[in-house]
């Protein structure tokens, strides 16, 4: 597989990502108070082995280490996220002072060390108090996460440049309010709905309030989209596919480019949206770049009986799948890249993760080889390539994930990370597509620098 370096810009980010509570620990140190997700994965049953984020990768205590990899790799930039329950553990209250201080030392050593921190305000960690009072579902938190993101832009934004307000809305709705196997674990589809709406009305606040407290501030939503297949030709198929991309695409990117909520999806749903005025000029605050987050596409059958959409993936055999038993499509990344610049107009991408997880062995002499992984990583960068040679405003790439972590409900089970850790020691060791990607950085700097 053969990556166009020449089709990426001279000033490529090259980054690795990873979230505050799948790395931090730490999570009663220093005024931290509870998440959602705190609460959730100490539930019975809930996680996989009965794991939990308490100590997870110790990032808290050696981020100057983590740091130290990062430049190992060659990386140029870091998409991180801030424990809200750090900052403000009330929720609504005074900011912590040690919360804050921890971000600023994380910011400032990044800095140092050539190396860019893309700063995500929301990865899931609603603090459970706010949970306690209603939780998404209800307008005040659109209203506290804008409060709590001028916080963290005002202490941050003289060395921040590039702001995250929300990741993956969809996850924190659809799966955590309707699903049930996210945090707060909810199956309840007016819930969900309403949670949907107060996101993306949070998002728009947050981008007022990043912009009022940091001027210059670049600021962007990330989404974890798919291109969605019908699994026959058959009109019931093709209907299934139309609502599973607006659950999963559309009802996420319309409402923040100034297209409102898909009136078909509205529909399927039959929920009264908590509308007032005013709320979707807000939704539809202008962003200076998209980040996508890309995994597997889905290929669906209609399934009236199902919860909405009303669909249900459909297995395709012979296809390659993940450790995840996800499927391997590194060509639905190029489509989705180019959707995003024709049909929504962006003008600068990110790609904010991309990665795969599969199931890593520790050789005799400590070494962890990990072809599957190095496949994944190449073939989708060099869709992501061609999808900037045919014009997508491509910025950077941020692999997911710099760190093994805590994968949510799958516990420490499942493995992501261009670096190993071994969850009893702590030990960090890079992996060989760690290694293979830092060579990629280093033949992409390469070629700059012999066109300048």
């Amino acid at each position: 597989m053969t990556i166009d370096f020449a089709a990426l810009p001279h000033d490529f980010l090259w980054g690795t990502a990873t979230s505050a509570y799948q790395i931090e620990g730490a999570v009663a140190e220093d005024g931290r108070s509870p998440s959602i997700w705190d609460t959730f994965s100490h539930t019975p049953g809930k996680i996989a082995g009965d794991d939990h984020g308490d100590i997870a990768c110790d990032h808290y205590h050696r981020w100057r280490e983590d740091i130290a990899l990062m430049r190992r790799l060659g990386t140029n930039a870091y998409r991180m996220s801030i424990a809200w329950p750090r900052v403000m553990p009330g929720g609504d209250g005074p900011a912590n002072p040690k919360g804050l201080a921890f971000y600023d030392e994380l910011v400032d050593t990044l800095l140092a060390a050539g190396i860019t921190p893309s700063v995500t305000l929301y990865h899931w960690d609603l603090p459970q108090v706010l949970q306690d009072r209603g939780g998404w579902p209800e307008r005040d938190t659109a209203e506290h996460f804008a409060a709590y993101a001028s916080v963290v832009a005002a202490r941050l934004g003289d060395r921040v440049s590039q702001w995250t307000t929300l990741n993956e809305p969809l996850c924190s709705a659809w799966i955590g309010h309707l699903e049930g196997t996210m945090a707060p674990g909810l199956t309840d589809l007016t819930a969900a709905v309403r949670a949907s709406y107060h996101l993306l009305l949070g998002h728009g606040l947050a981008v007022q309030a990043i912009r009022a407290a940091a001027p210059g501030a670049e600021v962007g939503i990330v989404n974890n989209l798919s291109t969605v297949h019908p699994a026959s030709d058959r009109p019931e198929d093709l209907a299934a596919a139309r609502r599973v991309d607006g659950h999963t695409n559309r009802w996420w990117l319309d409402p923040v480019h100034g297209r409102g909520f898909p009136a078909d999806m509205r529909e399927v749903y039959g929920v009264e949206l908590p509308e007032r005025t005013g709320d979707l000029e807000v939704i539809a605050a202008p962003l200076d770049w998209l980040g996508l987050n890309y995994y597997f596409p889905a290929t669906v059958t209609d399934d009236p009986r199902g919860p909405a959409p009303y669909a249900r993936s459909v297995r395709r055999e012979g296809v390659p799948r993940t450790g995840m038993d996800w499927e391997v499509d590194p060509s639905g990344i190029e489509a989705l890249l180019l959707r995003l610049t024709d049909e929504y107009g962006a003008r600068r991408l990110y790609v904010t993760e991309n990665g795969s997880a599969y199931p890593d062995v520790v050789r005799p002499d400590g070494t962890v080889d990990d072809p599957e992984r190095q496949a994944y990583l190449t073939a989708h960068l060099a869709a992501c390539a061609s999808a900037a040679r045919k014009g997508a405003p491509l910025a950077g790439y941020f692999a997911w994930s710099l760190l093994d972590n805590f994968e949510w409900a799958y516990g420490y089970d499942k493995r992501f990370g261009l670096v190993h850790v071994d969850y009893r020691t702590q030990t960090r060791t890079i992996k060989g597509t760690g290694r293979h990607y830092a060579d990629l950085i280093r033949r992409h700097r390469e070629g700059v620098a012999k066109a300048a």
